[in-house]
C-alpha cells in the first residue's frame, strides 16, 4: 500500500472526525468519543488480528469481506452484545459515505458495507413506572430537608418535560419562560438541536416556589438550574447524582410496602411519562416532539405497543351484535373458506 494511500485514510478520518461531525454534523462530543472509539477498536482488529501495520492502514481495508470477519470475530471473539457490533459497523459506513464522498472510487466499499447484515437483536420490554409506583416516588422526598426540596422538583420536572438527565442537567434559569401565555421550558438535545417543551400548571406552580427558595438571593440567567455548591462554588449537578437520587426514593417506596422494578433509573420516568401520554390517546407525532426523536420511527419503535391495560380495555370494547358472533354466520363462513 502507498504512502499516499495511507495518507488518504488517516487524513480523511481525522477530518471527519474533527470537523465534519464537531461542526458540519454539530454532534455532541460524547458521539464523537464514541465514534473515534469504534474506528480505533476497528484499526485494533486491522493491526492485531489482520497483521496490517497501522501505519500502511488504508481504505483499501475496508473490503466487504474483512469487514465480515470483523463483525464475526466482534461476536464469536469478543462475545460483544449484538446493538455494540452494530453500532461499530454504523461508524464505518458513516465515514465510508463521507469519504465516498470526496473520492469517487471508494463508493463501491461503502456500498458492499451497507449490504452486510447486522447481528438480530432482541426486544426487551419498556421499562416504565406504573401509575402507583410513580405517584409513590414523586411523593418520596420529605418537605421538612432543602435538598429533598430540591429532589422533588427534579423528579416533577424529569416527568413533566419527559427530558434525559443529560438534558435536565444543562438547563438554567434563562430557558424557562414562565410568564409566556403557554409556559415552556428549551431544552438541547441530541444532535445541539433546541426543542420547546410546554409546562403544566401544577408544574409551573412548583417552579414558582423552588425558584424563590434556591435562586432568590442571587438571581443569575445563566446559573444552573438544578445545582450543588462545593467550595463556595455553584456547579452543575452530575448524571451520578439523578441516578442515585431516583435509587434512594425507590428504596424508600419499597419499605412502605410500595412494590417497585428491580432496576431502577432515572431513563425510566422519560418513558413513563410517554406511555402515559400514549395510554390517553396522545398522536405518536406530539410524542415524537416531546422526547425530541429525529425519526417518527424511533418513537415507534420504544412507545407504540399495546400495554395489558390499553390491550383489555379494546377487547372489551369489542361487543359481537346481539350476543351472536359473525364467525357463526353461514354467510360469513361462505366467505372465509374462499380464496
Amino acid at each position: 500500500m502507498s504512502k499516499k494511500d495511507t495518507s488518504q485514510f488517516w487524513d480523511t478520518a481525522s477530518v471527519y472526525l474533527d470537523h465534519h461531525l464537531k461542526a458540519i454534523r454539530q454532534v455532541s462530543s460524547h458521539t464523537i468519543n464514541s465514534y473515534r472509539d469504534s474506528l480505533n477498536c476497528f484499526i485494533d482488529y486491522l493491526e492485531t488480528v489482520e497483521h496490517i501495520n497501522r501505519k500502511k492502514i488504508a481504505f483499501h481495508d475496508f473490503e466487504k469481506d474483512t469487514l465480515k470477519k470483523y463483525l464475526t470475530w466482534m461476536v464469536t471473539a469478543r462475545k460483544l452484545s449484538p446493538k455494540t457490533c452494530n453500532l461499530r459497523m454504523t461508524v464505518i459506513r458513516s465515514l465510508l459515505e463521507f469519504a465516498a464522498q470526496e473520492h469517487l472510487w471508494i463508493m463501491p466499499l461503502y456500498v458492499d458495507s451497507c449490504n452486510i447484515v447486522s447481528v438480530k437483536t432482541s426486544n426487551h420490554p419498556i421499562e416504565y413506572f406504573e401509575p402507583d409506583e410513580m405517584t409513590c416516588l414523586l411523593a418520596a422526598p420529605s418537605s421538612a430537608r432543602k435538598i429533598d426540596r430540591r429532589n422533588q422538583m427534579m423528579l416533577i420536572f424529569l416527568y413533566d418535560t419527559a427530558a434525559r438527565v443529560g438534558e435536565t442537567k444543562h438547563v438554567k434559569v434563562s430557558d424557562l419562560h414562565l410568564e409566556a401565555k403557554v409556559p415552556y421550558v428549551t431544552l438541547l438535545g441530541k444532535g445541539r438541536k433546541y426543542r420547546n417543551i410546554p409546562l403544566m400548571e401544577k408544574t409551573v406552580l412548583h417552579l414558582r416556589r423552588y425558584i424563590r427558595e434556591f435562586h432568590s438571593s442571587d438571581v443569575k440567567a445563566e446559573r444552573p438550574l438544578f445545582y450543588t455548591i462545593a467550595h463556595g462554588q455553584i456547579n452543575e449537578l452530575s448524571s451520578d447524582t439523578f441516578e442515585k437520587m431516583i435509587k434512594k426514593y425507590a428504596n424508600e417506596c419499597q419499605i412502605k410496602g410500595q412494590p417497585m422494578p428491580e432496576n431502577v433509573h432515572c431513563h425510566m420516568i422519560r418513558k413513563t411519562r410517554a406511555m402515559d401520554l400514549y395510554r390517553e390517546g396522545i398522536p405518536m407525532t406530539h410524542i415524537q416532539q416531546l422526547l425530541g426523536h429525529e425519526n417518527i420511527s424511533t418513537t415507534s419503535g420504544f412507545y407504540a405497543f399495546a400495554t395489558l391495560d390499553v390491550l383489555a380495555d379494546a377487547m372489551k370494547a369489542v361487543k359481537p351484535d346481539d350476543g351472536i358472533k359473525s364467525w357463526s354466520n353461514p354467510q360469513m363462513l361462505d366467505r372465509l373458506y374462499k380464496l
